[in-house]
């Protein structure tokens, strides 16, 4: 099993604790666009509700796919309902066309991270940080991605702070859909995968209501996963429950391992080194919400 393999042995000498890491740094610089009020102002002036974040969120993420409807988005995004997906991506072409979406949204990141970053958007320093996660981003494999292979195919932005969250968007995404490949050999269906992650503590119930499923849904896939020896009567995880997260999220660091061989032991060591300051400013901005459904700092 995946599990056993030494995670110092990665092809191109890079280790899956490193892999882990970027992902925790390069997280919230993506994500800050899904918070942002310098997108959301974007957002409303093309016509979206603003009022909560849901209302662009689907959008805004799903725009690199084209027009898409709200199947297919469901499908990409795996653990939301798909009642919830289709309440907002229902609306979505018909208010902007996804092209226009993107137009926002580079506009809005733009904005955000010359607000957030201050002087240091233009520093060498994240120029750097930039053409490291370019050149990884760019080595990407996007077979069976949807998400990724959507965001490779825009241009990418000329600004190095632009280019910064191009790629870790690119990155991502390309970790998000392996992670889904890694649900999907564990036996985990979209609610199955968020109460097996609740359980471990990876967040709050009530933070996973926020994907739409209702009481009975989680009732109905905590009894499915009860049966199965992953889960206590309680809610909590059994051992094996335990184990077999462990082993997701394993699997998911090891598929999402290869633009960072790509880059190499100095160049992922350089680009962590550098992106701490900028991890720290979006974290400081307090955009993001402190407690989040993906698990960052407890798997």
């Amino acid at each position: 099993m995946s599990g056993n393999v030494d995670e110092a042995v990665r092809a191109g000498g890079v280790e899956l604790g490193r892999v882990r890491q970027l992902w925790h740094l390069l997280e919230p610089l993506h994500a800050v666009v899904y918070y942002a009020p310098e997108v959301f102002e974007e957002m409303a002036t093309l016509g979206f509700d603003v009022e909560e974040r849901w209302p662009s969120y689907f959008p805004l993420r799903a725009a690199p796919l084209g027009a898409v409807g709200s199947g297919r988005v469901a499908s990409a995004f795996y653990s939301f309902s798909p009642r919830m997906v289709s309440e907002h991506m229902g609306p979505a072409w018909g208010i902007a066309r996804p092209e226009a979406v993107v137009e926002a949204r580079e506009r809005g990141i733009d904005r955000a991270y010359r607000a957030i970053f201050g002087d240091r958007v233009d520093s060498p320093e994240l120029a750097e940080a930039a053409g490291l996660a370019r050149r990884a981003a760019e080595s990407v494999n996007t077979a069976g991605r949807p998400l990724a292979a959507a965001n490779t195919e825009l241009p990418w932005p000329e600004a190095p702070h632009q280019q910064m969250w191009h790629a870790a968007t690119i990155l991502r995404e390309h970790r998000g859909d392996g992670h889904l490949a890694a649900l999907l050999v564990a036996g985990l269906d979209p609610v199955e995968s968020l109460v097996s992650f609740a359980a471990i503590g990876a967040a709050s119930v009530e933070r996973f209501a926020s994907r739409g499923w209702n009481g009975e849904e989680w009732t109905a896939a905590s009894e499915r996963l009860i049966g199965r020896g992953l889960l206590h009567e309680a809610g909590t995880a059994t051992d094996a429950g335990r184990a077999l997260r462990r082993e997701v999220e394993h699997h998911t660091d090891e598929l999402a391992a290869a633009p960072w061989q790509a880059l190499g032991p100095a160049g992922t060591g350089r680009l962590a080194d550098l992106l701490g300051e900028f991890w720290v400013a979006v974290l400081g901005s307090g955009l993001l919400p402190s407690e989040t459904t993906l698990g960052i700092g407890k798997v």
